[in-house]
């Protein structure tokens, strides 16, 4: 009878790597959709000159995608700072413009509630978009450090990685994966299926669902008042 392999010499799902890197496109693509909700905002709910935060976004988005398509070990140090950097800004503007329509509805905002749940929508998208971002990028040292075969131990506890036979040995998360982890943790105020092990994913989805509270707690509320 045939021994089976021995525990160590398994090869365990969620540990896997990728042959040539995590692409970076689709946060490319994720960063612009935060763009793109951002520069619909009105201008009492954005931080600074309308062109401000499009043109430092573009100024790191566009040479991060032409330099380095794919992340790979070994990146340059100046690589992982501008990508955290751009994460960061589209954050701090998010919750500046949080903060603006908190200030505007305390001061007795004259906009609809269909305007108000507008506004409130697109920043909370915007939140869900960033923290997906966050998790993708700081999970196990990041995407360049997930492309070796002896990274760090994992942030986040994703279900393929505990069970077995329900993903092939080779399965790393790709940003959808976060997408799902970020977007589930702003509904639920909470971890669903995916469980944060480290103290900073713990920290970091405790932030997003507080931004997320506050969006739906306040915000929506006082747009239902209005509503009434």
């Amino acid at each position: 009878m045939q021994n089976d392999p021995e525990p160590s010499l398994i090869p365990d799902p969620a540990w896997g790597v990728a042959a040539t890197g995590e692409p970076r496109w689709p946060a490319s693509l994720a960063v612009l959709a935060t763009l793109g909700l951002y520069l619909t905002l009105p201008g009492k709910l954005t931080v600074g000159p309308a062109w401000l935060m499009p043109a430092l976004v573009t100024t790191l988005l566009v040479p991060l995608s032409i330099v380095a398509p794919h992340r790979r070990a070994g990146e340059p140090r100046w690589q992982a700072i501008a990508a955290v950097l751009l994460i960061a800004l589209v954050n701090l503007a998010n919750v500046g413009s949080l903060v603006l329509l908190i200030r505007a509805l305390l001061h007795g905002s004259k906009d609809t509630g269909s305007q108000l749940l507008i506004e409130a929508l697109k920043i909370w998208l915007t939140n869900v978009i960033v923290f997906a971002l966050w998790y993708w990028e700081l999970d196990r040292g990041g995407p360049d450090e997930r492309t070796l075969h002896e990274h760090r131990e994992p942030d986040f506890l994703f279900p393929q990685m505990i069970t077995p036979g329900c993903a092939s040995t080779t399965w790393t998360p790709s940003l959808l994966d976060y997408l799902y982890v970020a977007f589930t943790n702003a509904t639920a105020f909470s971890p669903t299926d995916t469980m944060p092990l480290s103290r900073w994913a713990k920290m970091a989805m405790t932030a997003q669902a507080a931004v997320s509270i506050v969006t739906v707690a306040l915000v929506v509320a006082r747009a239902v008042n209005i509503f009434k």
